[in-house]
């Protein structure tokens, strides 16, 4: 999934090739990526109709780079630990966000797709926006105050984590060369 965020994106390699912190646990680490995310989402939106299709499509793709490799370290290595520290009950919230997940990745994928002059290109990145900001208020709501009073050691999640995404942008960049 990495390698559909569109091609030539000099800004998403730029942004992206900081070492890890390697002292914050993995909740402080997910909350960073959603902040960071945030952050381009409110540049694209404050910027879409200045900004020139060039812009716009590096901008895009950063948002989209940075939202699957997020979605993956999630998946592969956050979502199961809290599985396996959370009550049954909460099973629910986890199921749910992997369904999010599921409606981000298509529309990333719709967005690799597109160019910005594309009809319905600022309506899918509004949209895309908008699942994202949903799916945060629920994960720093919900799940990651349900982990954090588990017995779940987050320092040494969030070093595995941090190791994951590294590992996802060296592929990511290795595949762009």
């Amino acid at each position: 999934m990495v390698a559909s965020a569109r091609k030539g994106s000099r800004r998403a390699t730029q942004s992206s090739r900081e070492a890890p912190p390697m002292d914050n646990d993995v909740i402080d680490l997910l909350t960073e990526d959603h902040r960071k995310v945030e952050e381009m989402f409110e540049e694209y939106e404050s910027s879409k109709d200045e900004a020139d299709d060039e812009a716009k499509s590096a901008l895009v793709a950063t948002i989209c780079l940075e939202l699957t490799m997020h979605a993956s370290v999630e998946e592969e290595i956050f979502y199961p630990a809290a599985r396996a520290a959370l009550d049954e009950e909460d099973s629910d919230m986890l199921d749910e966000a992997e369904v999010e997940h599921a409606s981000v990745k298509v529309l990333i994928a719709d967005l690799a797709d597109m160019q910005p002059s594309d009809a319905l290109y600022d309506a899918k990145v509004k949209v895309l926006s908008e699942y994202v900001k949903h799916h945060v208020q629920e994960e720093e709501g919900e799940i990651f105050p349900s982990v954090r009073e588990s017995e779940i050691d987050l320092a040494s999640l969030g070093e595995e984590v941090a190791s994951r995404k590294q590992e996802l942008m060296d592929e990511y960049q290795s595949s762009q060369d």
